[in-house]
């Protein structure tokens, strides 16, 4: 583990472009909160003295005026061209010198280079009186080319490529890693999620995070971070982008939460890659009147699946059974951008997928279109694989709609919150009515039950992008759904004394995700039950009764028997080191 220590009175950074926009503001918030000292890099000269046309213009378009003025009084043909950088670079140099005032001010020192960091002969000549100073990094330079890939040149990918990659490599050039305690590189969710108009700026990001999870095995004093911003609410981010972004449901970072996070993250020892930011949504394009079959295959491991050491029945992980939705909705919207998730119809789970030694070497999910228009796309999901024998075998089907736009959340009205029955839902996890490791523990509270009903107070498991493994929470929180649908393990076993495994849901739907930290109540509702079967709705809502998502006719099959499967919720030794053996694993790497 890494234990360089946090930045402090005798750190001093050197930041690519960190005299302006959003890396400045990150600038001023470690100044402030770390006493730190700062080399800023940019191409950018600061005009000093300032001319005197600029005098008393304090916006664009002023300075563009009284350039103008200034133009004509020395006989010269004004061209806009030429007016646009004179007012430029005022504007320019008046913000570098903010940002070096704001840096003294917050209680750090800054000192401010022009140089290009594409060029490396420049860069090491304008380092060298300051080589010796510099005990961290922070490479926050960037460009943009934003275009369709088919009509990019080689021009607009050097752009993009030479200033984060090649930049990169020259800062390292001049201050090698070795004399380094700290490396931040400024990535983007375009390069963890991807985004349309960005291949080059996605593919350059990517490279700075795989560099990012290099570097520390080379050079383990340095703590290397990557993160993976968003768009900013401020910078690039105009308000008219803003509209269009909010319109695609993806949420800008508030600049001093994300500054703040920045300096958070420096002063502790966490994860190397950050992503901060929700996923780039894609505008929605006609669909085509063709319909088409997609055939998807994956391996399974526990390995890399973390998450499964908390979903064990009889000492065998199982993949829950809102893995398996998830993994058709999410395989759904990858193919069709522009459309979200909204709802699942006649599920049903067909022959589970266990890790033992039944687990198949490769799982094919089949998506056939049935139905699409401009407003919605429908797909048949099936998730199959063959035995060893060559057999095949189904695990779990689904019918899956995306919609462009999710219709309005409705409200439940039946609902009630009130504990008149109340239960820790603590116990519900010691006492084996439930099976579910910390990866699934959401229930906070039971409230109140009944012959038909039952209400809980629930919460989102907090589970790290590690953890999730193959099953990322994406437009679907499969960690949070599992939870709701414990209401009828949990039901059930207060009803009779046993609980009950997943084979049928008759439709689900859902309207939004609730927040991080959001308590959220579900509600349930039977409709039949036995003692060998259980048929019931479970809405999740808020404490006004408005609707996140609803399930209709989720059934279980129940069986005394699970009492004691229950109980053996702990991985069996022996199916760990079968399911991670190296000829397991080697092919893993290979597919």
């Amino acid at each position: 583990m890494n234990t360089t220590a946090a930045p402090n009175k005798h750190t001093t950074f050197l930041v690519s472009g960190g005299a302006k926009g959003i890396t400045a503001r990150c600038v001023i918030e470690l100044a402030r909160r770390h006493k730190c000292h700062f080399v800023l890099l940019g191409r950018s000269e600061i005009v000093e003295p300032e001319p005197d046309w600029a005098t008393g213009a304090e916006d664009e378009r002023a300075l563009k005026q009284q350039a103008l003025q200034s133009v004509l009084a020395h006989g010269e043909k004004p061209k806009p061209i030429v007016l646009q950088r004179m007012a430029w670079r005022v504007l320019s140099s008046r913000e570098i010198r903010r940002t070096l005032d704001a840096v003294k001010a917050a209680g750090g020192t800054a000192r401010y280079l022009s140089v290009d960091v594409t060029d490396r002969d420049a860069l090491q000549t304008a380092l060298a009186p300051v080589r010796e100073e510099i005990t961290g990094i922070i490479h926050g330079a960037g460009a943009i080319a934003d275009k369709l890939i088919e009509a990019k040149t080689e021009a607009d990918f050097d752009k993009v490529y030479d200033v984060k990659v090649g930049g990169l490599l020259n800062l390292l050039a001049c201050i090698p890693p070795a004399h380094l305690e700290h490396l931040v590189l400024f990535s983007s969710v375009a390069g963890f999620y991807g985004n349309v108009g960005q291949s080059d700026y996605a593919l350059a990001n990517e490279i700075l995070d795989k560099t990012a999870h290099l570097l520390p095995r080379r050079h383990p004093h340095c703590r290397v971070l990557a993160i993976n911003w968003g768009p900013w609410d401020g910078g690039m981010v105009t308000p008219a982008l803003k509209r269009v972004l909010t319109s695609r449901g993806i949420d800008v970072i508030p600049i001093d939460v994300g500054t703040a996070l920045l300096a958070d993250e420096l002063a502790g020892d966490g994860a190397t890659q950050v992503v901060v930011g929700s996923p780039l949504a894609a505008p929605a394009r006609e669909p085509e009147d063709t319909l088409r079959t997609y055939r998807i295959r994956r391996r399974l491991t526990l390995a890399d699946n973390p998450f499964l050491r908390d979903h064990v029945i009889g000492g065998h992980a199982v993949l829950p059974t809102v893995c398996a939705v998830a993994w058709m909705a999410n395989a759904c919207e990858q193919l069709t951008p522009g459309y979200t998730f909204f709802r699942s119809e006649n599920y049903k789970a067909l022959k589970g997928v266990v890790f033992d030694e039944t687990l198949a070497d490769v799982y094919t999910l089949e998506l056939q279109e049935i139905a699409k228009d401009s407003d919605a796309i429908t797909f048949k999901g099936l998730i199959r694989s063959e035995s060893a024998g060559g057999k095949p075998r189904y695990h779990y089907s689904a019918r899956i709609t995306l919609m462009r736009e999710l219709p309005d959340a409705p409200t439940f009205a039946g609902f009630n919150v009130t504990a008149s029955q109340p239960r820790d839902g603590a116990t519900l996890y010691t006492d084996n009515t439930l099976f579910h490791g910390p990866s699934f523990q959401g229930v906070d509270r039971v409230l109140n039950f009944g012959p038909e009903t039952l209400t809980l107070r629930c919460h989102a498991p907090q589970v790290n992008p590690e953890t999730q493994g193959q099953f990322p929470i994406q437009t679907l929180n499969p960690f949070l759904t599992d939870v709701q649908l414990q209401s009828l393990l949990i039901w059930a076993k207060q009803t009779y004394g046993y609980g009950g495994l997943p084979m049928h849901i008759q439709q689900g739907e859902q309207y939004s995700i609730p927040g991080a930290g959001d308590v959220t109540y579900a509600s349930l509702r039977v409709q039949t039950s036995s003692k060998h079967r259980l048929v019931a709705d479970v809405i999740t809502h808020d404490e006004k009764g408005l609707v996140y998502s609803r399930v209709t006719g989720a059934e279980i099959t129940l069986s005394p028997r699970l009492n004691a499967l229950f109980a053996q919720n702990h991985l069996d030794e022996s199916t760990e080191k079968t399911k991670n053996s190296p000829q397991r694993t080697q092919r893993a790497q290979r597919f």
